[in-house]
């Protein structure tokens, strides 16, 4: 079975009235601790009132990475300079490759700032190789029935392909640097074990209920960090159970992140700023 090297609680803060645990990077956690998984934000689980301001991500920049963003509850309205507006719903998830550079929204729709509602959603960021740094930005969204979901161990586990192969399966993206997540909801008693290649990291991130992890108990708001050895992971939940989880190799390259640009150099971060303040990453016009 592979090593369980560390568990960290994710640390809540407030950002601009939504609830969050940021769960990495941290104090504990460095930036490219995980690489090529570079940072998670976990907003909710909250209740909007009726009338609310909604989601505060607002227009802003980025480059050299992808996002990929798990919409558990409520909605949320990508909008970006390159022409794409989807409105992904409870289930979906929306994969953007930032690329050479983009300009985006994530806000609630009207609907959900009218009457407010449950909302909770998850914010990867996935580090891109040097090769990929400046590839065309891209966007893809997806709905809960666009997702393929892998019904195992009787219904008591359900596996959400967003992304590589799961249980021989093709999931609903093959990204540009063979990135394999998913999650994994489980009844109680649940169960579900994956052998993993040697030398990939792995992201685990359990966002609700309780897990036994080769054998030991992992909470709620909990990232597992794994050794890189080839190795099984052995999972029972003891509870109602919702699971982010993920494997990949790692870039073996310098991580140079500020702000919303992660590059390979510093010199590549003053090109980024320099690039957008020029207007090089096109125009908000929304």
């Amino acid at each position: 079975m592979k090593k369980i090297i560390a568990k960290y609680k994710a640390g809540y803060t407030d950002m601009g009235g939504l609830d969050t645990y940021r769960v990495m990077p941290s104090q504990e956690v460095a930036i490219d601790a995980l690489e090529p998984f570079l940072f998670l934000n976990h907003h909710g689980p909250q209740i909007y009132p009726a009338n609310n301001r909604g989601l505060p991500f607002g227009p802003h920049p980025h480059k050299g990475f992808e996002t990929v963003t798990f919409i558990v509850d409520g909605d949320i309205v990508h909008t970006d300079n390159t022409g794409y507006n989807s409105k992904i719903e409870a289930g979906g998830i929306q994969w953007m490759t930032a690329g050479k550079g983009i300009i985006h929204s994530e806000n609630s729709s009207k609907e959900f700032l009218k009457n407010g509602g449950n909302v909770e959603i998850l914010q990867l960021w996935v580090n891109l190789p040097a090769k990929f740094k400046n590839v065309d930005p891209a966007y893809i969204g997806l709905q809960k029935d666009e997702i393929p979901h892998l019904i195992l161990d009787d219904g008591k586990v359900i596996i959400d392909a967003i992304s590589g192969n799961w249980e021989g399966e093709k999931a609903a993206i093959q990204s540009l640097a063979d990135i394999h997540l998913a999650t994994i909801s489980f009844e109680k008693e649940g169960k579900y074990s994956i052998t993993i290649p040697e030398g990939r990291t792995v992201l685990f991130y359990l966002i609700s209920g309780q897990l036994i992890v080769n054998g030991e108990k992992i909470d709620k708001l909990n990232l597992v960090e794994f050794d890189d050895n080839e190795g099984t992971i052995q999972i029972e939940a003891t509870e109602k159970s919702l699971l982010l989880i993920g494997h990949a190799l790692p870039n073996n390259e310098p991580v140079v992140a500020q702000g919303p640009f992660v590059m390979n150099t510093r010199l590549e971060i003053q090109e980024a700023y320099a690039d957008y303040q020029e207007g090089k990453f096109g125009k908000w016009k929304h």
